[in-house]
């Protein structure tokens, strides 16, 4: 992994669907070199996905998010990975995390109903032999994701305070 390589990243990071043509102009490298090394960098499985950035609000659609904290006894000789491996079969989950803290896994759950996400964290997650509890907390609105803004308060500014 050399500079050009992080360069390339860090430019697709931001924006997914920049031209190979605008981005050799960028790092000055040719098309067929950024096409070349973007190729090795999807197959060495650095790049995982291409992928959107959806505002669901906009599109009428009722969806729900939350965060479930969870707490799991290890196993012995796999630790956290197999418990991980099947909780992110599931795909209400969005995004598995290990963290650190008085929980271990950090779950991104969706769903079409706050119903819907208990079900699911009460019959999927928490019923799961290794599971020692769960905290959900239910998204109520997002500001900011992945870097891209999806809520700004232009022209809202902060009430007066006073006694």
């Amino acid at each position: 992994m050399d500079e050009k390589n992080r360069e390339i990243l860090k430019v697709l990071e931001s924006d997914s669907r920049i031209g190979h043509a605008d981005l050799g102009t960028m790092l000055n490298l040719s098309q067929n070199e950024i096409k070349k090394r973007i190729s090795a960098m999807e197959k060495a499985g650095v790049i995982r996905k291409y992928t959107a950035i959806i505002d669901w609000k906009k599109t009428g659609e009722d969806a729900v998010t939350a965060v479930v904290e969870v707490k799991v006894s290890p196993e012995s000789e796999f630790g956290y990975d197999r418990i991980a491996d099947r909780i992110a079969r599931f795909p209400e989950v969005k995004s598995l995390r290990l963290v650190t803290g008085s929980y271990d896994l950090q779950l991104l759950v969706t769903g079409k109903t706050m119903q819907e996400v208990s079900e699911f964290v009460s019959g999927q997650i928490a019923s799961l032999e290794s599971i020692r509890g769960t905290v959900t907390h239910i998204v109520m609105k997002t500001y900011k994701e992945f870097g891209c803004e999806l809520q700004r308060s232009e022209g809202v500014e902060r009430l007066p305070y006073s006694f």
